[in-house]
């Protein structure tokens, strides 16, 4: 069994603190095989509509050499993007994106409720009603359609991020089924676009997305998956991964993928 943890945090990013040689170690610790780190880039300063400066691209590079140093061949590391919330500024995305490194693997992903919300990142989205919660994700999942509809990235993460802070910080029990129609078009798009689907294991709690839609991807034709955690601590690089890979062969999945140069590299389940 190859185990990868495709969606990591080091210190580069603005909501974690440990350095890519520390989460490379726990990554070992954890049994990993590989692990990218994908560090955020949005083009917009976060809960607003600022577009952000330059992004500081020797400091990325130069923290992973670093870790690529220290853990030697001890494990394959690769150094990856979070790409979010690109459609706030398709033209300066692209534009930040010019001056970047050789990358190995890009994420796409959505956090910010559009303007009629105040460009609220999802963590703070605290409806008071089930329908206006509903009515957030229903706006949530327009801008997952912008931003699959521009589609230069390799996979599209954590697609039912909602439930993360609804369910899990808030107390709802929400679905995503009063959607159907939405997710089928965004995962057909996936597939017709010839992009992925990340397996978001949540740090071991519900999988963004579970199973329904992880199945209804495959029957679409969709093939190409990742497994990340969303580590931004130690403690959770790694965690149910190898769950996360039987989750898989149960949606008749025969193969995940991790990549190297932004192409996929394909492994068994």
């Amino acid at each position: 069994m190859y185990l990868a943890d495709y969606h990591t945090h080091s210190r580069i990013s603005p909501d974690a603190s440990f350095s890519m040689e520390e989460m490379a170690e726990a990554a070992l610790a954890a049994g990993m095989d590989e692990i990218c780190f994908t560090d955020h880039l949005e083009p917009v300063l976060w809960n607003s509509t600022t577009l952000r400066g330059p992004y500081d691209w020797a400091a990325l590079t130069a923290e992973f050499e670093r870790a690529k140093a220290a853990v030697g061949d001890r494990i394959v590391i690769r150094l990856g993007l979070e790409l979010g919330d690109a459609c706030w500024s398709i033209p300066h995305t692209e534009t930040l994106m010019e001056d970047a490194p050789p990358l190995d693997f890009i994420i796409g992903s959505v956090h910010l409720l559009p303007e009629r919300y105040g460009v609220m990142d999802l963590y703070d989205f605290d409806p008071k009603t089930e329908e206006e919660a509903y009515d957030g994700v229903a706006a949530y999942l327009e801008q997952v359609g912008k931003m699959v509809s521009w589609g230069k990235f390799d996979v599209l993460g954590h697609l039912t991020l909602p439930q993360r802070y609804l369910n899990e910080n808030r107390g709802w029990e929400l679905s995503f089924d009063r959607f159907e129609a939405e997710m089928t078009d965004i995962l057909r798009s996936l597939v017709e676009r010839g992009l992925g689907l990340e397996v978001n294991t949540n740090r071991g709690n519900t999988p963004l997305p579970d199973g329904k839609w992880l199945r209804l991807y495959r029957e679409l034709g969709g093939e190409a998956v990742t497994l990340g955690t969303d580590a931004h601590t130690l403690e959770f690089v790694g965690r149910a991964v190898r769950e996360g890979q039987e989750l898989l062969r149960q949606c008749g999945f025969r193969r995940f993928c991790t990549f190297e140069r932004r192409r996929p590299v394909w492994h068994s389940l």
